[in-house]
């Protein structure tokens, strides 16, 4: 039986398996080896091809991904200009820059943030064969700096969806397999503050699947995930709600339950009639298309257009609902999302009281 539609396309498929190939083929032709005067051998090969095991986990697959449409990007613009992208050179890289920044025709103007990223992805690529980018050299640092001088703006925050918009949302999903899925998803990633990737790397037990992301622990009062997110393994405690209705562990054990699944991933795609479980792990765009077309089937923002409705929220909406919904401690909400800073959590929390600590008053004014 045909599975639901929620892969991209065979040709994007094609691009980005292409491009994650690409760099992985770079960390093993340019990154870990023996040096060039240790004779090999079979126990030290096997430990080569083991380093680069480890290499490779350093890195996501979208950051590997993202890495190398960077280095594909900045490589084509070297050819255009008649310059070779090796040995590094700050002049050309500046000029490079300053060219993202300008935008040049067909080519919009990229955001200060993007650059940024741009810059990270070529530094890596550079060490992947062997050498280093300078980012202080003044070619770089300072036309970079005046990039996000003249260009840099506030971080646009996506609205954050709240406790009555989740179950607005909860409530437009059918009662078949896929809407039980979907309803654990929406209310497991809302009540843990989780990322969208942290969402769909959940394994039922540790160790099910090699590329598990963390696990899951069913208790009496809640759910326990042990998850291994961008800033290293932590622990999410999500409690039981006021009724079954509302409940994200309910939810979750649900799906479980009419799913049949008892091993490997928690969160995967069903058959295109919603009515069996299959064995793929969803993709994390699921979770982002989740929450845009639940949103447009309530009557969340419904004063906007669909466009602006659909621009204002995004996998970082179910987070900032946590953030700003939950009247707690803020340590306990920058555990949850697993910020390494207080500022970062502050970031996601699109309502509270900005002047609950007075400095003015507590120094004597």
């Amino acid at each position: 039986m045909a599975s639901e539609d929620e892969k991209p396309t065979s040709s994007n498929s094609d691009a980005i398996h292409n491009a994650q190939g690409d760099a992985r083929n770079q960390e093993k032709s340019d990154g870990i080896a023996l040096p060039s005067h240790v004779a090999g051998s079979g126990s030290l090969d096997r430990l080569v091809d083991t380093a680069r095991d480890y290499a490779r986990a350093a890195a996501s697959d979208n950051t590997l991904t993202a890495y190398a449409k960077d280095w594909a990007h900045f490589t084509r613009w070297c050819r255009m200009k008649g310059t070779e992208p090796l040995p590094p050179s700050p002049e050309m890289i500046g000029l490079y820059l300053a060219d993202l920044a300008s935008g040049s025709a067909p080519s919009p103007a990229l955001s200060v943030s993007t650059i940024d990223r741009r810059l990270s992805g070529l530094a890596w690529n550079y060490a992947q064969r062997g050498f280093t980018l300078d980012r202080m050299n003044r070619h770089i640092a300072t036309v970079l700096a005046g990039i996000k001088r003249r260009h840099a703006r506030p971080p646009l925050q996506k609205e954050a969806l709240l406790a009555e918009d989740i179950l607005a949302m909860v409530a437009t999903l059918p009662f078949d397999l896929r809407g039980l899925r979907d309803r654990a998803i929406l209310l497991i990633g809302y009540a843990g503050g989780l990322r969208r990737s942290e969402i769909v790397s959940l394994d039922v037990h540790k160790d099910d699947t090699p590329g598990s992301g963390g696990w899951i622990e069913i208790f009496d009062k809640g759910t326990l995930l042990t998850l291994n997110g961008k800033t290293g393994w932590r622990e999410v405690e999500i409690g039981r709600g006021s009724s079954d209705q509302t409940c994200p562990v309910h939810a979750l054990e649900q799906w479980l339950h009419f799913s049949k699944i008892d091993f490997g991933p928690v969160f995967v795609r069903t058959s295109r009639d919603g009515k069996r479980a299959l064995e793929a792990r969803l993709n994390d765009k699921h979770v982002a298309r989740l929450i845009k077309r639940t949103v447009l089937d309530t009557s969340i923002r419904s004063d906007l257009p669909e466009k602006e409705r659909l621009a204002l929220f995004s996998r970082h909406s179910l987070r900032a609902g946590l953030a700003s919904s939950a009247e707690v401690d803020e340590r306990y909400v920058q555990k949850q999302l697993g910020h390494a800073s207080a500022e970062m959590t502050r970031r996601y929390q699109r309502r509270r009281d900005r002047f609950r600590v007075n400095l003015t008053k507590a120094a004597g004014l």
